[in-house]
């Protein structure tokens, strides 16, 4: 059976286009993480003003829903930028996998350049670097840098996790 898996990172990182391509190639259902914010999140974020801890938790809590609706498999892309916020998601499904998509401020800011009309404006991007805090050791998952293309980080990704089925099996 195969835990859910959170393709995270700061806006810009790939992570719905990662999510989906990675969806697709294990099969399983993805979802987009900004489609379970509320309205008011989405008018905060779009004039320019960050998501604080309160604004976050019912947005966690659904998305936390899903995960665990799709214990048996799923792709949600969503920034989980916090230790607290992925502690949160665990609670409702504490077998989740995450993928860190993980690169420098200027590689990412010139992805989100790119992405004319999302609601996440480019302003915001130190911001989500501020606040990330990287996988820790005890957490399952894996860092890969979002400067390769996206089937290149997908099968970085999958070859990671096969090495970690072998060596369970051992």
């Amino acid at each position: 059976m195969a835990a859910p898996i959170v393709v995270m990172g700061v806006s810009g990182s790939g992570k719905s286009t990662v999510g989906a391509a990675l969806a697709q190639r294990l099969r399983v259902p993805f979802a987009d993480a900004d489609d379970f914010h509320p309205p008011a999140n989405i008018e905060k974020m779009s004039a320019g003003h960050a998501l604080n801890d309160d604004d976050r938790f019912p947005w966690l809590e659904s998305i936390g829903q899903w995960l665990a609706l799709h214990g048996d498999g799923g792709v949600m892309s969503c920034s989980a930028l916090k230790r607290a916020y992925r502690d949160q998601l665990r609670r409702h499904c504490r077998d989740i996998e995450f993928l860190h998509l993980e690169g420098s401020i200027e590689t990412i800011g010139r992805r989100q350049a790119s992405r004319p009309g999302h609601f996440m404006p480019a302003t915001l991007l130190e911001s989500q670097f501020k606040t990330l805090e990287p996988l820790e050791p005890d957490e399952r998952g894996v860092a890969i840098d979002v400067d390769q293309s996206i089937d290149a980080i997908i099968e970085n990704y999958v070859s990671t996790q096969d090495s970690h089925v072998h060596e369970e099996d051992r």
